[in-house]
């Protein structure tokens, strides 16, 4: 007998292979039109975002627009991406979050020697925040790590229907090309931030998406990638956090 938390095997993915429906080629254009607003408004320089409630607003618009782009596209079908939560599913949340913390760690310290990093501008805005921008902050990353999942899962099953449906080429190729493609996407959208160092967005970067992806293949649950990747997230901003109050001291 499974448990709420175990994907079953007999459970696909969804939309790339027909299941529970498939989109037109404009269709998954609709979609990656929406991913990528989403991700335009998210970084776009407007000065109001920056106070204390505007910023809830990219973060919103990151995630709903390609959820309500979903929804238009397949208005019966669009919560295909989600499952109930299990006690399992919180237990994969745990499991890839600290995964992922410790081997982005291992990963940003070897390439820190070996090539240098540039630190994270979130963690130097954050080190100065008062406790209630603190709180707000780390409230508007929920929708905005949603989003960022949906800026690679949609990618990623567009990628697999393209290779799997047109292409021809097997699930799994499919499913490991995909991944690792959307992964250096990912990496690649942090250029801007990291002042355009490949390796840190491509090598680390890209490394810790492999595994929060992995929480999505596993589970084929978009709630266990993102509460895995708030997890990873708050954890990696809480131990910043704490080290610049020992400094402080």
């Amino acid at each position: 007998m499974s448990t709420a938390g175990d994907a079953s095997p007999l459970i696909d993915f969804p939309f790339y292979a027909g299941k529970p429906v498939g989109f037109t080629t404009g269709q998954w254009a609709i979609l990656m039109v929406a991913v990528a607003l989403g991700f335009a408004l998210l970084v776009a320089p407007v000065p109001w975002y920056a106070n204390r409630f505007g910023q809830f607003v990219p973060a919103t618009l990151f995630a709903a627009l390609p959820l309500a782009a979903l929804a238009w596209v397949t208005p019966a079908h669009w919560t295909a991406l989600f499952r109930k939560i299990g006690i399992g599913d919180v237990g994969w949340m745990v499991f890839f979050a600290a995964t992922n913390f410790a081997v982005t760690f291992a990963v940003g310290y070897t390439v820190m020697k070996w090539h240098g990093a540039h630190a994270n501008p979130a963690a130097t805005l954050i080190a100065n925040m008062s406790s209630t921008d603190l709180v707000l902050w780390f409230a508007k990353t929920v929708p905005q790590l949603l989003g960022e999942e949906l800026v690679t899962i949609v990618p990623m099953l567009a990628l697999m229907a393209f290779l799997h449906v047109r292409l021809k080429w097997s699930r799994m190729a499919s499913i490991v090309t995909a991944w690792v493609a959307t992964a250096v996407m990912f990496g690649a959208l942090h250029l801007p931030t990291y002042s355009w160092d490949f390796m840190q967005c491509i090598v680390i970067i890209g490394s810790a998406r492999m595994l929060l992806t992995l929480a999505y293949l596993k589970t084929k649950n978009l709630w266990v990638s993102t509460g895995a990747h708030i997890l990873n997230d708050w954890s990696m901003f809480a131990v910043g956090l704490m080290g610049v109050g020992a400094h402080v001291q």
